[in-house]
């Protein structure tokens, strides 16, 4: 088996690079010799991933955290596009968030984690498809892994990725706390929400999820009842109530109590639609994808059932 490995060394504040002799033992003990590349900057791992998979690896492992697993899943999906050849694909789970590895269940301990790779048989899981209009403007769209959504998520990305503290401390605490400040700068957006091509739902919202997958923002429950291998997503939309109540109610998100809350609604579908209602500019909510936010709506997400092959 050809096994091409994706490093991310700033990972979890660099706890990755700091155990690599023990994880390159482990990799080597489990899979013999692999093909070891490590990023230098954001959205390499897509490259990287494409390239492998185009270059004949049968498994490709990304070790990092969500930003680095989206990455290399779209790369894998990219050369799948391109040449029809789908390589497995392995996580080794080490960030800030590690929220999709969290809801599949993976080992935090690196050593568990390759042995689980290793014995794992593939299982294919869903994979999303976001088009969105990106920060120039121009209609753009990526494959992601975990989570797309819109609204409060996107503003909190922005700020916890340019905040100098990222990966230094608890991940739960930074989100929590850039959750908190953005919202209270946060002016609810007015969108259309339209799933699988339905009649559109016209809401004002804090925050809508296309969730693949069961966490985000570094721990909280955002779709409790998502799996990433049901071929539909979990819509949560987060209506606009009092700030401060909702504020208290945040919460509830880290538990994945907010079923049956009265701002709350939890739908499914493989297709959702987001569009500004009223004014576009004044509307034109920020997207989150796995942790990125690489523009805004209007927005389509769309479920790719069984598009990976993964070993967990």
């Amino acid at each position: 088996m050809k096994v091409g490995v994706i490093v991310n060394p700033v990972a979890g504040g660099g706890r990755l690079q700091r155990r690599r002799k023990l994880i390159d033992a482990s990799l080597d003990r489990h899979f013999g010799r692999v093909e070891l590349v490590e990023t230098k900057a954001a959205g390499e791992a897509c490259v990287l991933a494409r390239d492998m998979a185009l270059s004949g690896a049968d498994l490709v492992i990304a070790a990092g955290g969500d930003g680095t697993a989206s990455e290399a899943a779209d790369g894998l999906l990219q050369a799948s596009r391109e040449a029809g050849r789908l390589a497995e694909f392995g996580l080794i789970p080490c960030g800030n968030g590690a929220d999709f590895a969290r809801g599949l269940g993976l080992p935090e301990d690196f050593e568990a984690a390759i042995g689980r790779i290793a014995a794992a048989a593939p299982r294919r899981i869903d994979a999303g498809l976001a088009s969105y209009i990106d920060g120039r403007g121009a209609l753009a769209s990526r494959y992601f892994l975990n989570v797309a959504s819109l609204g409060l998520s996107g503003a909190t990305d922005r700020a916890v990725n340019a905040d100098r503290r990222k990966g230094r401390g608890s991940a739960r605490a930074l989100f929590l706390w850039h959750t908190v400040v953005e919202f209270l700068r946060y002016r609810f957006q007015e969108v259309l929400i339209s799933v699988d091509d339905g009649d559109a739902l016209e809401a004002r919202v804090a925050l809508v999820a296309a969730a693949n997958g069961r966490f985000f923002g570094g721990g909280m429950m955002i779709a409790p009842d998502a799996e990433p291998d049901d071929g539909a997503f979990d819509i949560v939309i987060v209506r606009a109530a009092g700030k401060m109540k909702l504020i208290l109610d945040i919460r509830l998100l880290y538990g994945g109590r907010h079923r049956g809350h009265q701002s709350v609604s939890i739908l499914r579908g493989r297709k959702v639609t987001i569009e500004p209602a009223g004014g576009r500019l004044a509307n034109a909510a920020l997207l989150d994808l796995d942790g990125d936010s690489p523009g805004r709506i209007p927005a389509t997400f769309e479920m790719l059932p069984g598009a990976l092959s993964m070993r967990w």
